[in-house]
């Protein structure tokens, strides 16, 4: 009993070990947005590499769901002879909860485990040491541009998946199962709310986009220098920030409601 009591503190001990590590290097990351901003062309390249290079499996992954969504919303509503509101269900579970979630695990297994592999190679390598030897802080050379990327990256990808989403329904509930294109379209204008729905599903693709790639970068950050712990920080990655993801859209969407 003594000895599981130990390991429960042990696990919580190192938990809060590294959430208070985490927050101080995110804190002293955040402080150097300024100086990274006056060099525009480290963001572009840096935007590319994690929005661009990641937006074929969004968009893929957008269309499908939103056929998915279009063919079970229509057999759902049919029963109940309401399949004209197909377009209302299609864009409101897109933009409040599956564009925002699903982009975010998305951008977590290619372009989080991408930056967290680079970064511990980078530390392997003594990449980073060496940047220290010439007297450049990695944190603002190397840190801070991917986690500004990631975050003007997460809504731009987030948009697209919902986007990509709706056209998806609209093809399977309008062109496949005969739904009115007007009843389409008209009923998704006359229902979505810029403030309560898509405004919502910007602020928390945002936070997502925080979330998922600080928690790439500090994990490459912090490895072992090894290739098991490059390896290992990489799950680490994927797997804490698809848990991060969906502790935090409950607490969203409990205090959005």
């Amino acid at each position: 009993m003594f000895n599981w009591f130990a390991h429960i503190g042990h696990i919580s001990l190192r938990f809060f070990s590294h959430l208070g590590r985490g927050m101080l290097l995110f804190f002293q990351t955040i402080g150097y947005f300024h100086k990274v901003l006056a060099r525009p062309r480290l963001i572009i390249q840096q935007t590319f590499s994690v929005g661009v290079r990641s937006m074929l499996i969004i968009i893929v992954s957008g269309f499908f769901v939103g056929m998915v969504l279009g063919l079970q919303g229509y057999n759902t509503l049919v029963d109940f002879g309401a399949e004209e509101s197909l377009g209302i269900v299609v864009a409101l579970s897109l933009v409040r909860e599956l564009g925002p979630v699903v982009t975010a695990l998305l951008y977590a297994g290619r372009a989080g485990s991408a930056l967290t592999a680079e970064i511990g190679l980078m530390k392997a390598t003594e990449q980073l040491s060496g940047l220290e030897m010439m007297a450049v802080n990695p944190v603002e050379r190397i840190l801070a541009p991917r986690l500004l990327a990631g975050i003007i990256s997460m809504p731009l990808l987030a948009a697209m998946f919902s986007a990509v989403g709706i056209f998806g329904g609209y093809l399977i509930g309008v062109e496949m199962l005969g739904v009115d294109t007007g009843a389409y379209w008209s009923q998704m204008q006359a229902k979505v709310d810029f403030n309560e729905d898509i405004l919502n599903g910007v602020i928390k693709s945002v936070i997502f986009g925080i979330v998922t790639t600080w928690i790439a970068v500090y994990e490459g950050y912090n490895c072992i220098p090894t290739s098991e712990g490059v390896s290992s920080a990489t799950t680490r990655t994927v797997v804490n920030s698809a848990l991060t993801v969906l502790a935090l859209d409950f607490l969203l969407t409990a205090i959005m409601l």
